[in-house]
């Protein structure tokens, strides 16, 4: 795990079919630590997460349960996915214990829904930060700047991209993704390029 921004650590697993990592992220809160979307980093990555303390894992998408349960099941967090992806998430096996409502707070975060790759895609907003954490809104890839995923995984393209076009009405500088690099400075400038090509 490494601090990519001060109180935000991560930790990637590599898609070799992708041909960039995959990133969980984790943030101090004083309101309990939030875990988003946990790729598996090993067994040091779930000591270093029973270690520093994990209230919430937040899932941002039904394809993003990743490392989500081993983490809730060692850290005894609360598994948190919004309700219209929530029962892809239950029939892969994992507990939810918990909805994502858009409007609402978990952690330092508004959440925030962009649906599009999935009913169910949330990002998360620390406006006070500049800071968004994305999951399949948006991709970093190529490093340094912002793309989508391919049409055909979403199922609903031209409402993702509305999705995302939304999210420039949000005050943000940094960009912490899911799937890629992500962008520390600069990010809006790279999501509105994104939305505008």
């Amino acid at each position: 795990m490494r601090e990519i921004v001060e109180g935000i650590w991560t930790w990637p697993w590599f898609s070799e079919p992708h041909g960039y990592a995959f990133n969980g992220h984790l943030v101090a809160s004083a309101d309990g630590n939030v875990c988003i979307d946990p790729v598996d980093g090993g067994p040091e990555v779930l000591d270093a997460l029973g270690k520093r303390g994990v209230a919430v894992v937040v899932v941002t998408n039904r394809n993003h349960l990743r490392n989500a349960s081993a983490v809730r099941e060692r850290t005894g967090a609360r598994l948190l996915v919004h309700a219209a992806d929530a029962e892809y998430v239950r029939a892969q096996g994992a507990t939810v214990d918990g909805q994502l409502v858009p409007g609402t707070h978990v952690g330092p975060f508004t959440v925030v829904g962009v649906p599009g790759k999935s009913p169910g895609e949330v990002a998360l907003h620390w406006p006070e930060r500049r800071l968004l954490v994305v999951g399949d809104a948006i991709i970093g890839n190529p490093a340094g700047q912002c793309g989508f995923l391919r049409d055909k995984v979403m199922d609903d393209p031209p409402m993702l991209r509305a999705s995302v076009r939304a999210l420039l009405a949000l005050d943000f500088d940094t960009l912490l993704v899911g799937d890629g690099e992500s962008i520390v400075g600069g990010a809006k400038e790279q999501v509105h390029r994104l939305v505008g090509a």
